[in-house]
Order: C-alpha cells, then structure tokens, then sequence
C-alpha cells in the first residue's frame, strides 16, 4: 500500500639512541682503554594527540550538530576505535540530514563493537533515517535483546518494518514498545501513526489524544495529532492545533497539503516525514 506522512512541524613509538664505543689508540706496552660512551643523537617521539577528557565530551553534546560533528570527527581521527566518538560522530550527522555518513559511522563503530548497543541503535536510526527500514531490522533486532525492557529499538524497529512493507511484524513491535512504556508518548504516538498508515484515521487520533495528554509528549507528537485530525477534513481544528508549535509559514504549507491530500480519493503517507520518535 503506497503511504505519505504529512512533514508537520551525526603511534610512533619512542626512538631509543644506541651508544656508540670508541676505542682509544693501542700502544705495545698499554691495555687498551675503553673511553666513555657517546651517545648518538636521538630523534623526538611525535606527541600522540591528546583526546578530549570526559568534561569535554559532555559540553560538546550541547553544541549544534555542525560543531558535535567536526568535534568528533577529530576524537576518531585520533582514534578509529573509540566507541563514543563514533557514536557521536553518527549522532551528528544524522541530526545534518547526512544519513548515509551517519550509518557508515556506525557501521564502522560495530566491526569494533559489535554488541554496542548505542551504535546498534545509531545504525538502526541513520538506515529508517534514510528511508532503508529493511537495513534497519538486523541492528534493531540485536538492541532490542540487549536491553529487552527498553522500549526504543521497539519502536524503532516498528518504523523499520513498515518501511520494509512487513505490517504484521509492524504492528507487534509498535504494541510491544506500548506495553512496555505505557507512560511514554512517543511509543504510542508511533502506534497511532502505523494505524493511520492503514486508513484507520480515528483509531489512530485516539491514540494521539492519549499520547498528547502525556508529560513526555513533543511537538511532533501534536503535530501527528494535527496531520491526522485535518485528513478526517477537520482543518480548522487541525489548524489551531499547528499553530501552537509552528512558525506562521509552515502552518501555512501544512494546511496547503492537507486540502490537497483530503480531496484525494485516499491519504497516503511518504516516509521522508518526520517520524514522532525512534
């Protein structure tokens, strides 16, 4: 079935100088003399760079992805096998759009650790990222029983599935996340969207009014709420709702897409659209 979600809303090591022994002149009537040894001159070790300490580290999560990504990059430069900066370095490229990066660093983060899970979930991330669910499945499957009562490689793989078009497998992963954190919106909101994506509109806004009403919810928790209110043709609510949480102009192009998507026979989804979580 051909969907659209509505967009609403990443040694050199130490040379050692050998002596060198100079023999004094042999007379008949001397022993010869060993003189003092001279030492040959020595070559510099090259400093191995230094990486940044653990203070370092967490200030940089605060910056913008651009800076995090130029951070990291450096910390793996100076070394290929440090498992945070690779992860870092995924993070931030992901956050750029730069989804294909972002999954060869992780890629590469697992040849050296493949049961980590912050890189499984990166990996799993950068493929539903760029639309390649299918890729996603094998790295999400592995967090998942890492840390079986952690509802996110759950819901993420409930993502992954849809976009390798396995419904069935879709909808336990997304009820499974629920299960698992009934108090957390994102999972539910996941849920809801699947449902959607099958032409249950209203079951689906069910959800999305019980995951709004939540602590955790997010802007793009309401912006689904949003979307999935306005495909049932209801666009004056749809668009007080929008604009709680979006700039003027934004709204705007949302609400242009939703009268065109409502005069369709069928709303479909594109999952080039933000996602509520994973």
């Amino acid at each position: 079935m051909c969907r659209k979600r509505a967009l609403l809303a990443t040694v050199l090591g130490p040379l050692l100088a050998s002596g060198v022994w100079m023999a004094a002149p042999a007379h008949a009537a001397d022993k010869p003399a060993p003189s003092a040894p001279v030492a040959a001159p020595s070559a510099a070790a090259p400093e191995t760079p230094r990486k940044a300490t653990p203070a370092e580290r967490a200030e940089v999560q605060r910056a913008d992805p651009l800076t995090r990504m130029a951070f990291w990059s450096n910390e793996v430069e100076r070394d290929g096998r440090d498992i945070e900066a690779g992860v870092g370095l995924s993070q931030a490229l992901r956050a750029l759009g730069r989804y294909d990066e972002a999954a060869d660093a992780a890629a590469r983060v697992l040849i050296v650790a493949p049961d980590s899970y912050d890189a499984l979930m990166e990996a799993a991330r950068a493929n539903v990222a760029r639309g390649q669910g299918f890729y996603a499945i094998e790295p999400g499957r592995k967090a998942a029983a890492l840390q079986p009562r952690d509802w996110r490689p759950l819901s993420l793989l409930g993502v992954a599935y849809e976009q390798a078009k396995r419904d069935d497998e879709a909808l336990a992963a997304h009820r499974q996340a629920v299960a698992l954190a009934p108090a957390e919106a994102v999972p539910l909101a996941n849920l809801a969207m699947h449902l959607a994506s099958t032409g249950d509109l209203p079951g689906a806004e069910k959800l999305l009014r019980q995951a709004t009403a939540l602590p955790t919810a997010t802007i793009q928790v309401r912006q689904n709420l949003a979307l999935v209110i306005g495909l049932q043709g209801r666009l004056d609510e749809a668009e007080r709702l929008a604009r709680q949480d979006l700039p003027p102009e934004s709204v705007d192009n949302n609400l242009a897409w939703l009268r065109a998507a409502v005069g369709q026979a069928s709303a479909t989804r594109s999952y080039d659209a933000v996602k509520a979580g994973g």
